[in-house]
Formats: C-alpha cells, structure tokens, sequence
C-alpha cells in the first residue's frame, strides 16, 4: 500500500530525500563501508529527529546556525515537501547497500496514530475515533454551596482600578455580552466590573510598551482583552494519549480547587507573565469560593492552583494558597512499580487504583494477579520484560490504555488476547530498533479496530558508493 499524498508530490523523489541520507550515513557508516547500513529518522513540519552529531563550536563561543547549516538545509528540503504534500510529519528508514543502493520506506502518516517522541517508532495508537483519556472525559463536580469570598467588592474593585488606570477605555455592556455569548457562559460580576474599567486592547495603549506594563501592574497579571477570553476545559489543556492515560483526577473533600485538566467554569482571563494562565473559577472545590482566582501551570497538564479568594484580592495583592494538609493517608491512584518506587504489585493494589506503571525492574518479573479485578485500574504501562505472564492482561477487564513491549504484544496478539475494552494503545521500545518490526505489530493492533494503517511507500535510489 502507498500513501498517494507521499507519492504523488515532491516528498515521494528519492532526490528530495538525498541530503538528509547522506548525513545519516556519514555519520552511521564510519568504519563499516564494507557492508550494509540501516539508518532511521522522523521529520515534521516543527522538528526532527535524526541521529547525528552536531559539530561543537569553538571554545568560548556559542553554538550558531551556521554550525549546523547541512543539517538544516537537509531538514527543510524535507519539510517544504511535507508542507506541499499536506502532511505534518513522517517518519522513514533506508537501507544503504556498500554500492550506495539504496531502499526508502517512508512510514505513514496514520491519523490514527500520533507521531513518536525523538523516534521514528509510533507513538500513541487511537483504536477508538475520537476517544479521550479518562481525565480529559472528567467534568467537575456540584458544589451547591459555594458562593463568592467574602472579600468579593464590586465598589472596591472599581474604585480601585479606576484610581490606577485613569485614562482606560472600558468595554461597553454590549461588548461584555457579545464575549458571554461566544464563550456560552455568563462572566461572574468582579471580572465583568474589571472590563467596566478597561477592555485591554493594545491600540488603546497607542503601542505604548510602558503603559502597557502600568496596566499590567495595576491589574496583577498580562490580561487578555474580552476577544481573547476563553474557557480552559479539558480540550484547552492538550496531552499525549501515553502521558495522559497515566494521570488521574483527584479533588479531596478539603480541596478548594477540584484537581481536574480543566473546567466549563474555568474562564482565563490573563497570563503571569510565564505562560502560567490565570482563571476565575465558577466550578471550585469543596472548600473554595465561587468567582476564585486559579492557575493554570503551562508546566502542567492537571490540575490548577489558588491564587486569590477573589479578583478584587488578587487586584489588591491579597494572594494566597491552599492551606496546607496532612499528609495523605488514602493509598494513590496512579501506582509505579519499580527499582526506585513501590517494589511490588501488591504494594500497589487498591480498589481505588486508576493507573499501573511497572518501570525498570532488577528483579524476577512481577505477575498481575493481585491488581485483577481491580474496580477502576483503566491503564496498565509495563516497561519490557518486567511481566511473568502477559497473558494476564487478559483478566485486566477495565483497560482503556495498555504500553507493553514488542515481545509482550507479540504474545498477546498470537494468543487473540489484546484486551477489547482499549480505547487507544503504544508501543514501548527502547534502543536502536528496526522501525519496521514495531510498525508490524502497530498495523496488527490498529487492524483489530479496523484502524487506518501506517502505509509504507517505497522509494529507491543510489548514494554512490560508502567508501
């Protein structure tokens, strides 16, 4: 089978194609010109990963484009042709004959498999159209008796900005409901005076850097104009299937801010600076108040931290966090077994149990039976080796998430026992390994889901002879 987008356009010339293989072999059959060479990479339209050594520069001057100048022009041969062949990423592998025959297979793109991280290996499989990892599916829970802080003052708030920012402009009623009626909610009444005061647009400022930084400072974050206000739910907030999967939504009964990826009641209004959003919260924990000041880590796919019991306190400087706690005694949803963690299966076991990571292992391999019938274990990552019988998944009923190795898929796939209940699935490989043996077992698992398949298209050319 061959990708049409990859052999119709400029991607599919072996000649578009040719720098980028001479670096790998340079760099790959150094002492070895007298058989063949394997060489594997992945470029995409915002990056690539090829293994090659970058020259240093001279001692006590930093690195420069120009250093890596071959490399680059390689590079974006490549992405020029992704970019006119519509297609974001591909990975490939060559063999390179000591003659300088040479054979290219060009692997996917899938949509339904993400690209791999720093790998030509796929990453993520999504055997389920459109599924999302449990967190992300999270919505926040009732709190029927939340109400705004105390410290909420409407009158304060006003006063206080108008006295810092005299010469503002302020949105207009209209304009306030025309930015309730794009964001599908109703903005709680402190944000609403704060736009009464100024609308924060930059041609306002005259493109004035300084003003900018007073309003800034009057304020207390960079904040966003009423067009750039948005929701921060869960699809705000992107992950990786393999790193999310192993996440899990926790809110304590004592919590002020619920743990979640993010929320309908989440309404960004501002950055720190960082790229730490700054949010007020309609949706807040047990113990927190409505209309709360929350960030969001750039740093962080979960979870938000208080800044402020309300928007008139955060303007005045009154910041705070959530008071500190105990420490947990209930045992953890997401578990990992390994040489620097928990040191057995059993020590993870618990009916509350989401997420199983089993790592680095120096130990004879660990078998599954105690986390069976587990009520919520929904993801199960094993790093290679580390299981005694793989076919022990296939009691592991709730799994929406499953990483194994290629021999542990290998055993499940010949055994017709890779778990039906998955909604997405990866590959976990480690070393210089063959792309192609990987994509193999990918293509078998999406076929159980009637997936798309990783295609390869098979381009041939001549590098000239290696020595």
């Amino acid at each position: 089978m061959v990708d049409q987008r990859l052999s119709t356009a400029s991607i599919g010339d072996f000649a578009t194609w040719e720098p980028v293989l001479r670096l790998l072999v340079a760099e790959q059959a150094k002492g070895h010109v007298a058989r063949s060479v394997r060489v594997a990479g992945r470029i995409g339209r915002g990056g690539w990963s090829l293994a090659l050594t970058r020259r240093m520069p001279p001692p006590g001057r930093a690195a420069q484009v120009e250093d890596m100048r071959e490399e680059l022009d390689a590079v974006e041969r490549v992405q020029g042709a992704l970019a006119a062949a519509g297609v974001d990423d591909v990975s490939f592998t060559a063999e390179i004959h000591p003659t300088g025959k040479t054979v290219l297979r060009l692997l996917g793109p899938s949509p339904a498999v993400e690209p791999g991280i720093g790998t030509p290996h796929p990453g993520a499989l999504i055997l389920v159209d459109g599924a999302l990892p449990e967190p992300w599916r999270r919505l926040p829970e009732p709190a029927p008796g939340a109400a705004p802080a105390p410290s909420a003052d409407l009158e304060l708030l006003e006063r206080t900005l108008r006295e810092r920012l005299p010469h503002a402009i302020g949105a207009t009623e209209e304009q306030i409901s025309a930015a309730e009626s794009r964001l599908g909610v109703t903005l709680p009444d402190e944000l609403k005076a704060l736009y009464r005061v100024t609308r924060a647009r930059w041609e306002d400022l005259g493109d004035d850097y300084e003003a900018a930084i007073s309003e800034c400072e009057a304020v207390g974050c960079e904040l966003f104009d009423l067009d750039s206000l948005y929701v921060a739910d869960a699809a705000s907030r992107d992950c990786r299937w393999e790193f999310a999967a192993t996440k899990a939504v926790v809110t304590r009964p004592d919590a002020m801010v619920q743990g979640l990826v993010g929320s309908p009641g989440w309404i960004a209004f501002g950055d720190n600076g960082g790229g730490d959003r700054l949010a007020v919260d309609l949706t807040p924990g047990p113990r927190g108040h409505t209309g709360q000041v929350i960030m969001l880590s750039h740093e962080e796919s979960i979870g938000a931290e208080l800044v402020a019991h309300s928007l008139t306190d955060m303007v005045l400087g009154r910041f705070c966090a959530e008071p500190g706690r105990p420490r947990e005694q209930r045992p953890p949803a997401v578990a990992r077994v390994n040489i620097a963690s928990l040191t057995s299966i059993e020590a993870a076991a618990h009916p509350g149990l989401e997420a199983l990571s089993i790592g680095v292992w120096d130990a004879a391999p660990l078998s599954l039976a105690p986390v069976t019938g587990l009520p919520r274990l929904r993801t199960l990552t094993a790093y290679p080796g580390t299981l005694a019988d793989p076919l022990e998944i296939a009691e592991l009923m709730g799994l929406e998430f499953l990483e194994l190795g290629p021999e542990e898929w290998r055993i499940l796939l010949d055994a017709g026992a890779v778990p039906r209940s998955l909604s997405a699935a990866a590959i976990e490989v480690h070393g210089d390994q063959d792309p192609l043996p990987i994509v193999a077992i990918a293509n078998e698992i999406l076929a159980l889901w009637d997936r798309p398949q990783i295609i390869q298209t098979f381009l041939e050319g001549d590098l000239g002879p290696l020595a």
